[in-house]
């Protein structure tokens, strides 16, 4: 299968219905960020779930690649509906229209950030911009060397693991610092969602400030907050680690309908894991340095398997260098 195949929907009026349906999410998100108290609660979590239903069975018969973004787009901008909302509870002025757009623009989930911005532009950006652009380019050249190896040698496994990094360093390295720097230039305090996570030395630094820290941003926003009071800190992290497993089998399992489960169990097993982390740190034997940047990479490479199953791998990433599946 070819990129064209697993990303090109089956008909201009698919099309037209995925973008009414994402058009649709992110309208409604605007209007019911803006509910008060529980009502608006109840309605944006609701819109989350009716979004993503409504992509699924609308996608149904779509090939993997559309799936998947009309699943993530619903959703994300569904959530960021939800997020909004959460921090009107905690004192946020309500969104214009054009805030709201330029929020859902960005795929951080700092609603304040957009609500509340800057008049003037803030230093950095010409930074993150030119440091987007390179990842950009050494994610496009890691596509390109995974291809090659593909076509040359029919060597699955390396060109799976290139193509893995250059999909990362395009979109998370390179799209997401572009952006960064560009809401920069426009007074918005926007910051790169990836900070140096080679250099963590636990998994909860990892998820907590190196990772897609737009993900920790939602999570700590929609989840982790509203239930560390009345469930306590403890469960509400493992909480909250279920939820991003149910997200990533959204993105991951939902799209090529086969290996449920699988993303949850890598997410419940690094809830676990960071629990444990926290309770050996409460009793000073937390592991640090080299060691803990070993432990670190071990337990986030060795299950990625489990995350990254060969039904999404063969679906979705291997039609993007021609790759066919099987064993």
């Amino acid at each position: 299968m070819s990129a064209l195949d697993a990303y090109t929907p089956s008909s201009p009026g698919a099309a037209a219905a995925v973008a009414a349906l994402l058009g649709g999410t992110l309208a409604a998100g605007f209007f019911l960020s803006r509910l008060e108290g529980w009502l608006g609660r109840a309605a944006t979590w609701s819109l989350v779930l009716g979004s993503v239903i409504a992509a699924h069975f609308l996608t149904i018969s779509e090939p993997a690649g559309v799936r998947m973004l009309a699943l993530i787009g619903a959703g994300l901008w569904a959530l960021k509906a939800v997020v909004l909302h959460e921090e009107r509870r905690r004192g946020l002025p309500a969104a214009s229209l054009g805030q709201w757009l330029a929020f859902a623009s960005w795929p951080g989930m700092k609603a304040r950030l957009f609500v509340q911005p800057s008049e003037r532009e803030l230093e950095g950006g010409g930074e993150l911009l030119r440091r987007g652009a390179l990842r950009l380019a050494l994610g496009a050249a890691c596509l390109a060397g995974a291809w090659a190896s593909w076509r040359a040698w029919e060597l699955r496994v390396p060109s799976t693991a290139l193509l893995l990094v250059g999909l990362s360093l395009v979109l998370h390295f390179g799209v997401c610092n572009l952006l960064a720097g560009f809401w920069r230039t426009r007074g918005v305090a926007c910051r790169t969602l990836f900070q140096a996570p080679l250099l963590a030395e636990s998994l909860n630094e990892f998820w907590s400030r190196r990772w897609n820290l737009a993900f920790s941003e939602m999570t700590a926003t929609a989840v982790y907050r509203p239930l560390s009071v009345p469930w306590g800190r403890g469960p509400a992290l493992v909480a909250a680690f279920l939820f991003s497993g149910l997200l990533h089998e959204l993105a991951i399992s939902v799209p090529v309908q086969a290996g449920f489960g699988l993303p949850l169990v890598y997410f419940a097993l690094h809830g676990g894991l960071c629990w444990l982390e926290r309770a050996l740190e409460a009793r000073e034997r937390g592991i640090r340095g080299w060691g803990g940047r070993l432990w670190t990479v071990f337990w986030l490479v060795a299950p990625l398997p489990i995350l990254f199953h060969p039904p999404f791998l063969e679906g979705v990433a291997w039609p993007l260098i021609g790759m066919a599946g099987g064993a």
